[in-house]
């Protein structure tokens, strides 16, 4: 069960179109040894597996009701879990081989259903249904059978659409496998021939069988234990190795092949190759490529829902309509600076923002009934200005109609308040106890009487001044308005 060892192109194409066949037991072999054999591989492999597992997980519920928290809790539990990273890593082994087969330990000791282990199960232990090649089926001694209900979580990672089976990245990893393997092996052999000098040794035209032995051997043993002798009439001669730059091919033909598999497992080389700029570069691929990340990232979420929340819920709560939904990626990055900059403009014109909204944004939590609670700077009482305060009355008026909620840059409201301002002193001597007056009469005739009495003295003509000089005021503000 190591088809990695002696393979070659023809047994190659055997094991990959036998996968296709029905037969993928030799294909997810050759996978693990591709894994555990090629170092780069098995790295970028890694990486994005742990780059997926290590995203920030929510859980929404699927309503506000008590039972819809309550679920949604449940789930939380699970998920909360110590081991659950490493859990879903496995899982994420169906990057590589194109599905995973989890099997859910339940704890039913206590009368209800909780996961005590996520159990990564060998997927040679698998097949698909011969029918579809899609359905995924247990082995057994006496044929595969269908995975038990609420029993598995069954990952399909598709790189690419069609078969299941066909979807993992080892398919297009193994012609690179293969490949470099052809390459690190010719280059241990070019190493191994001209990577040290020719040992050549000589002897007398009388040397004897025995004598040209004993120097064969003495020869061989300066490669290997860096000692011998010989006799005096001997002589061993090193003989240094010319080599040109086609040495360097191998390297770079391996190098090559390890770019291609980059590409293919993170969607990018930057991060994992010494390259002019890769560090900066890098740091905008942040090690996989943002879209396969999130595509990676909504499979797995998919997956956790159809075959752990709903199963969950189901058993400790029985069928529902809805279920809480888990998602899974990066949380929501905001510049804190412009978000309190137009947050504050926002309130200023009147807008109304919940502070728990805010928090969520700054991550604050709630504060608690008895803490200390943080609060604005008392500004100075009018009238009892701060020295070097003298502007506080210009920012006052500049503020002032945020703060009532109310514009007075109306051309027409500042007339009408200027004529109210002009007119109470003319008016307040008519009103005075008018009021008082008017409930004191008997009849309307006598009311009639007394508004009369009130308004005979009221001076007509400091009143048409003040009227006409507000009229003006507002038509030129208007004109004014108009041609600015």
């Amino acid at each position: 069960m190591h088809p990695a060892a002696g393979l070659t192109p023809g047994r190659l194409a055997r094991i990959l179109r036998d996968s296709i066949d029905g037969d993928p037991e030799q294909y997810l072999a050759l996978a693990e040894d591709i894994e555990e054999r090629d170092p780069h591989y098995a790295s970028v492999l890694a990486t994005r597996k742990l780059q997926v597992a290590g995203l920030e997980i929510k859980v929404e519920a699927a309503g506000e009701d008590a039972a819809a928290v309550q679920h949604a809790d449940l789930v939380r539990e699970v998920t909360a879990r110590d081991a659950f990273q490493i859990e879903l890593r496995d899982m994420l082994d169906a990057i590589g081989k194109g599905f995973s087969a989890t099997e859910i330990l339940w704890d039913t000791s206590e009368s209800q259903w909780r996961p005590k282990q996520l159990k990564w199960r060998d997927p040679r232990w698998f097949t698909f249904d011969t029918v579809d090649a899609d359905t995924l089926l247990l082995g057994e001694p006496g044929g595969a059978v269908p995975l038990k209900p609420f029993g598995w979580i069954a990952h399909y990672a598709k790189a690419k659409s069609g078969l299941p089976i066909r979807g993992g990245l080892a398919r297009g990893a193994a012609w690179g496998f293969l490949f470099k393997s052809f390459t690190v092996k010719d280059w241990a052999i070019f190493c191994e021939a001209y990577g040290q000098p020719l040992r050549l040794g000589k002897y007398d035209a009388g040397a004897t069988e025995r004598d040209k032995a004993v120097l064969l051997e003495a020869v061989t043993n300066i490669g290997t234990d860096y000692a011998a002798i010989v006799p005096t009439s001997m002589t061993v001669d090193f003989v240094g190795a010319t080599i040109s730059g086609n040495h360097e091919l191998y390297e770079r033909r391996a190098d090559w092949l390890d770019r291609q598999t980059s590409k293919l497992v993170l969607g990018q080389t930057a991060t994992t190759d010494a390259i002019a700029g890769g560090h900066a570069v890098g740091k905008t691929h942040d090690r996989v490529r943002v879209d396969i990340e999130e595509a990676d990232a909504i499979q797995l979420a998919a997956t956790l829902n159809r075959d752990l929340s709903k199963p969950l819920v189901d058993l400790n709560f029985g069928p529902q309509k809805k279920y809480p939904t888990i998602t899974i990626g990066r949380p929501e990055e905001i510049d804190l600076d412009k978000f309190m900059e137009r947050l504050k403009t926002f309130v200023e014109l009147g807008g109304k923002v919940a502070s728990s909204v805010v928090r969520d944004k700054l991550g604050l939590p709630d504060p608690g009934a008895e803490e200390e609670l943080l609060a604005a700077p008392a500004r100075p009482a009018q009238g009892n200005k701060a020295p070097g305060n003298e502007n506080d009355d210009e920012e006052s008026a500049r503020a002032a109609p945020f703060s009532t909620g109310a514009r007075k840059d109306d051309a027409v409201d500042q007339a009408a308040e200027e004529i109210a301002r002009d007119w109470r002193p003319l008016i307040e001597p008519i009103v005075a106890g008018l009021s008082d007056a008017i409930a004191a009469a008997a009849s309307i005739e006598d009311v009639k009487q007394l508004l009369a009495d009130r308004f005979a003295g009221l001076d007509v003509s400091a009143l048409t001044e003040e009227l006409a000089r507000a009229a003006f005021a507002a038509r030129i503000s208007g004109e004014a308005g108009e041609t600015i």
